[in-house]
Formats: structure tokens, C-alpha cells, sequence
């Protein structure tokens, strides 16, 4: 025959080792700190079991009280570590309202008739659905666990609720001297027996949970690290081509600096030296020849200078603007077309040659005679090309018009790229590198390139810079240094 202080201690040793492995849980997964609440709760009610087995035949009213109190505590421990568990609202204060609800109470109904249990009971059963009322209302909301999972444990709880309703309807009906079982001698312990077995029951739906919430953190940092490896081996072969395209480049720049040093400064020593020579004899020369050796030694000296400037590696010699006026720097472009016996093709008209800029006279220069230049090189011969120069709205703007082949619409916007040539040139010679180190150059003054198609044939490039100091040079590309 079983007793009530049997089954106390089977209650007792039960709530003890949940207690415990819930313990040894929450230190194997710090991150689930709900579980210390799990752990609290059912060591609270090991705590008030123990309490009761241990107390005397005739316990005082207070540590009646404080026994069936600590074991109330237990359970509003669980209902708020389920709730945190769960990511639901905890309703503390509904927990904490029935505490003292059941302290009050209580301690009304020992101090009154202690010999009369039932007004506990009642109280009990008040406290004990709705604190598992408000686990049921969480559990309804989760989705976070399996749906089976959530109903077995909401049914689970429902079985507790109507088993103590169930135990205070048979306390209110039946008589005092009710004759109990033969198995269980206590009127009550059946009610703990089973009590004991909801613990057990409810101890193995929240282990399932964990199991459930652990696989599902596990499955998604799974994803996340495969994700994050599949984007790192994206950006492993992004950053592998970025470096091989730089190192492409920066060996292509630098074969190519090589070769144009070598290739000019080699026919133009030997242009100087024969320059310097005719120069020594140069006594019994018409002076047109003298001019025109004067002509060559001026060019030779530009050349250098562009030379040690542009392609050799030395960033001092950098952009050197300074004041120079509309009419000299278009007048030194037509001088060295003339001196290269092409500037018949040429007519220039400048609307104010007073008109100052402050720039870099070479590297301007150079854009001009690259824009003309191309003009002549893709016009046929009998074709001539205009070049326009005027001030306008705090701007000065060079326009160079030609009849030539014009450029294939489709490749407009590529023309002016590193060793780029549109289809149509590849019968003529060139390097692709006019027009980017014209706008390279342009970046320096802060100014800008356009290549608009005419309306019958051929191409017009509109060269628009600021003539004011201030805006020349103010903010040089990083690219424009290399």
C-alpha cells in the first residue's frame, strides 16, 4: 500500500534529478540561459517536497505556508522559463500576483480552521490552472517548435489542470470520513502520484524541445557557414582576377613606357645631334633654313620635355600650370602642324586670343595636337578640318571638326579607353592612346572631353576647361599621378 509520504519521496527523488540534469544542460549550452529557470523551477519543488517529508506530525501554520509556497514557486519558474524559452511574453506579474494570492490565503484558511484542507485545496487548484493556462497560451503561439510537439505538451498540461480540478471537486462532494483505496491509502495521494508523473511526462517534452531548438541553431549556422564559404570563394575568385588583371596591367604599363622611352629618345638624340651639328655650320644657311632649324630644335626640346614628363617614372615633374593666353597656346599648335608640313588642311579661328588660362602649356598642348591629329589622320586628304576657340560662361571651349570616317555609334562610349580603336580605324595606324591621354591630361584642369557625331560625316571633339585659376588643378584623379 502506497502512503502519502511515499509518494512524497518518489515526487522528491523525481524533481531532485530533474533539477539536476536540467543543471548539467544549461552548463553544456550557456547560450539557452532559459533553461536556469527550468532548473529553479523544478529544484524549488524538490525544495518544498523535501520541506513537507521532513516536518513534523503537526507542523506550524507558517511552515505549512511556506512549504506549499516554495512549491507554487517552482511551477510560476517554469511557466516563466517556457516563456523565455519560447520567445513568448512571460506575464511575470500574473506569477507573482498568485504568490501572494497564495500566501494570503493560506495563511487565512490555517490561521481560521487549520483541520480544514479544502479551502487550500481550492486555492491550489485557482493557482495552478491559471499559471498552466498561461503556459498553454504560449505554447499555442510558438511556432518555433514542432506542432505535434507543442499540442502532446498543451495536453499534457490540460491532464495536470483537470486532474486538480478533478481532486478539488472530490474534496467539495465527498465526505470527510471517505473510505480511500486499497492501494492508495491517502484520499490525496493519488493526486501526487500523478502529479509525479506529469513531472516526469513534462520534464520529457521540454528535452525534446531543447533537442528540436538546438537542431534548428544547428541547421541554421550550417547554412550560414556554407553560405558564408560559397560568398568567400566568390570573393577569393573576384579578388584573384583583380589581381591578375592588375598585375597585367602594371606589366603591360610598364613594357610599354619602356618601349616608347627607348623608341623616341633613340631617333630623337640622333634628330638633336644632327640639329646640333647643321647648327655649327649653320653661318652660310638662308635664314629660312635657320628658322626652320630653330622650328625643329623647339619641337625636339617639347618632346623631351613631354618625355621626361609623361612616361618616365618621376612624379615631380608633374602639372605646372601657370598663365598663358587662348591665342599663344592655338598658335603654337598651328606652328607645329606647319612645321610638319600639314597645316594647309588646317583653318583656325580664335574669337579672342586675349582670353587667359591658367594651365599646363605642354600638357594642354599636347591634348590640342592629339584632338587635330586624329582629325587629319581619319579625314581623307582633300578634306579640311576646323578648329574653333572661344570663351563662354567662365569656360573656355576648343572645338575640333573634321569630315572624316566618324566613329560606329555602338562604340561611342568606349572610344577614349587604354589601347581602344574603334572598328573602322584598323586600317590606320595608332595606339589607342590619344584620346585617353587626352582626358587624363584634361583631369588636371578639371576639364572635359566630348565627341558628338556631325550630321553628315565625321566627328566633332569638344574641349571645355575653366579658365579661372582656382578651378585648374583643384582635385587631380589618382589615376591622372600615374
Amino acid at each position: 500500500m502506497l502512503d502519502l509520504k511515499t509518494v512524497l519521496v518518489v515526487a522528491l527523488a523525481t524533481a531532485s534529478l530533474q533539477a539536476v540534469a536540467w543543471i548539467f544542460v544549461w552548463r553544456a549550452w550557456r547560450n539557452l540561459y532559459e533553461l536556469k529557470f527550468l532548473a529553479a523551477g523544478f529544484g524549488a519543488i524538490a525544495a518544498g517536497l523535501l520541506l513537507m517529508i521532513v516536518r513534523g506530525a503537526e507542523p506550524a501554520a507558517s511552515a505549512i505556508v511556506l512549504h506549499n509556497t516554495v512549491i507554487k514557486l517552482g511551477l510560476v519558474l517554469l511557466a516563466e522559463g517556457l516563456a523565455r524559452f519560447l520567445g513568448q511574453p512571460r506575464y511575470t506579474w500574473i506569477g507573482v500576483s498568485l504568490l501572494v494570492f497564495q500566501i494570503v490565503v493560506w495563511s487565512a484558511a490555517v490561521a481560521i480552521d487549520p483541520d480544514n484542507i479544502a479551502i487550500r485545496i481550492h486555492s491550489s487548484t485557482v493557482f495552478t490552472v491559471i499559471m498552466m493556462s498561461v503556459m498553454c497560451l504560449g505554447l499555442a503561439r510558438d511556432r518555433t517548435q514542432p506542432p505535434l510537439l507543442r499540442w502532446i505538451t498543451i495536453g499534457l498540461l490540460a491532464e495536470y489542470m483537470a486532474a486538480s480540478i478533478l481532486q478539488s471537486a472530490i474534496e467539495y462532494r465527498l465526505p470527510a470520513d471517505f473510505d480511500s483505496g486499497p492501494i492508495l491509502a491517502d484520499r490525496n495521494a493519488w493526486y501526487l502520484l500523478q502529479g509525479t508523473l506529469f513531472l516526469i511526462a513534462f520534464f520529457a517534452c521540454l528535452l525534446f524541445m531543447v533537442s528540436s531548438r538546438l537542431s534548428a541553431d544547428l541547421r541554421r549556422k550550417h547554412d550560414a557557414l556554407l553560405r558564408e564559404v560559397e560568398e568567400r570563394r566568390k570573393l577569393e575568385s573576384r579578388l584573384n582576377a583583380s589581381l591578375e588583371a592588375e598585375r597585367a596591367l602594371r606589366d603591360e604599363q610598364a613594357d610599354f613606357m619602356r618601349v616608347v622611352s627607348h623608341e623616341f629618345r633613340t631617333p630623337l638624340a640622333i634628330i638633336r645631334n644632327a640639329a646640333d651639328m647643321i647648327g655649327l655650320v649653320g653661318d652660310t644657311s638662308p635664314a629660312a633654313t635657320r628658322e626652320r632649324l630653330s622650328g625643329i630644335g623647339e619641337a625636339l626640346n617639347r618632346l623631351f620635355s613631354l618625355i621626361d614628363r609623361f612616361m618616365a617614372d618621376d612624379r615631380e615633374n608633374g602639372f605646372q600650370p601657370e598663365p598663358i593666353q587662348l591665342g599663344a597656346l592655338i598658335g603654337d599648335a598651328r606652328l607645329h602642324f606647319e612645321m610638319t608640313t600639314r597645316g594647309d588642311r588646317l583653318h583656325f579661328s580664335v574669337a579672342d586670343e586675349a582670353v587667359s588660362l591658367h594651365a599646363d602649356p605642354e600638357m594642354l598642348g599636347t591634348v590640342i595636337i592629339n584632338l587635330i591629329d586624329n582629325a587629319l589622320k581619319y579625314a581623307p586628304n582633300d578634306r579640311s578640318i576646323r578648329i574653333e576657340a572661344w570663351a563662354e560662361d567662365g569656360s573656355v571651349v576648343i572645338q575640333v571638326r573634321d569630315r572624316g570616317i566618324g566613329i560606329p555609334g555602338a562604340e561611342l562610349s568606349k572610344i577614349g579607353r587604354r589601347f581602344f580603336r574603334a572598328s573602322n580605324a584598323k586600317a590606320s595606324t595608332g595606339t589607342g592612346l590619344g584620346l585617353y591621354a587626352a582626358r587624363k591630361f584634361l583631369a588636371y584642369h578639371g576639364g572635359t572631353l566630348r565627341l558628338v557625331p556631325n550630321d553628315a560625316e565625321g566627328t566633332t571633339a569638344i574641349l571645355r576647361l575653366p579658365s579661372s585659376r582656382e578651378a585648374s588643378g583643384a582635385d587631380v584623379p589618382e589615376e591622372a599621378t600615374t
